[in-house]
């Protein structure tokens, strides 16, 4: 929820070169695939600054009993994550979702694929989420082998459609032979891409990515483009959130900028982004001043 790691907000390692044909493949925008409705996402933390009570409001005995456990954790606090989003996708639609560090952009994401309930309003779903990895159910101490399967299977596969697509799977990944080895072996980079091949085996009517392409190199990243172009051209609606601006202008039509928990703009993505681009811009001299003053 702080400015903290705006000088890592823009990747510029990924320049839009590395993906042949850049921008988004044009397809025709269909019905509503999502309505989220005044979406307020509010986590509890355990830990928080604890407060001295006045005097006139010292507990009594038994309650200062009942709360001292809680109190040895520094009581709790509240994080508004996500602060009123509302918004509507379409089916065909592409959409990227930017924003410096903890603006709230995982956490939406995984609000709009059903594993975080909100804390107020609501999110409607015309098919069915994937959010990439599916995380919820892979496990880093079975093989890739056994967590193809688990993944397909959670994704609505059935077993016989995942043996038949496990080939392809690995192949995408570009892990080899590793598949056949415990998930927690694997380097970041060959978890990310082996969770992408999963989640995108199914063509799901909402493909959600969260900073997986950023792993990848200029091959897997043109192989993923051509998977999320796919997933569109079938009528799908694919969020994509990244760091990589370069990226999401690749890939995505429309951008969401949100900080603070909090929408700040939807539109065109060569629109935003530089109004993106130019903020963050203002976050680095401004952070700059501060420690030259601060010598």
């Amino acid at each position: 929820m702080t400015e903290r790691g705006a000088d890592d907000e823009i990747d510029f390692e990924i320049d839009p070169e590395d993906l042949e044909g850049s921008g988004p493949v044009v397809t025709e925008i269909g019905a509503p695939s999502l309505v989220v409705d005044d979406l307020h996402i509010t986590y509890r933390v355990f830990g928080g600054k604890k407060v001295s009570p006045t005097p006139e409001e010292k507990p009594s005995f038994a309650k200062r009993i009942l709360t001292s456990g809680r109190d040895q954790l520094g009581g709790v606090r509240e994080v508004k994550a996500v602060q009123g989003i509302s918004f509507v996708a379409h089916y065909g639609e592409s959409i990227g979702i930017v924003g410096i560090n903890g603006s709230g952009k995982s956490t939406l994401l995984r609000a709009v694929a059903g594993l975080i309930p909100p804390t107020q309003g609501a999110v409607y779903v015309s098919g069915e989420p994937s959010l990439l990895g599916v995380n919820a159910v892979l496990m880093s101490s079975l093989t890739g082998e056994r967590n193809i399967m688990i993944g397909g299977l959670a994704l609505g596969l059935t077993q016989r459609q995942v043996r038949e697509r496990f080939d392809e799977i690995v192949e995408f990944s570009g892990i080899g032979d590793a598949v056949y080895l415990p998930m927690k072996a694997y380097s970041s980079g060959m978890g990310a891409r082996l969770r992408f091949a999963i989640s995108s085996a199914a063509t799901p009517d909402i493909l959600m990515i969260d900073e997986a392409l950023a792993t990848g190199d200029a091959t897997f990243r043109q192989k993923s483009k051509e998977r999320i172009d796919g997933v569109r051209e079938n009528a799908g609606t694919v969020f994509l959130v990244s760091h990589s601006i370069a990226t999401v202008e690749a890939m995505c039509a429309r951008v969401l900028w949100v900080h603070k928990g909090r929408l700040v703009r939807d539109g065109p993505a060569d629109e935003v982004c530089e109004e993106y681009k130019q903020f963050v811009r203002q976050v680095r001299e401004r952070r700059k001043r501060d420690a030259r003053a601060k010598s």
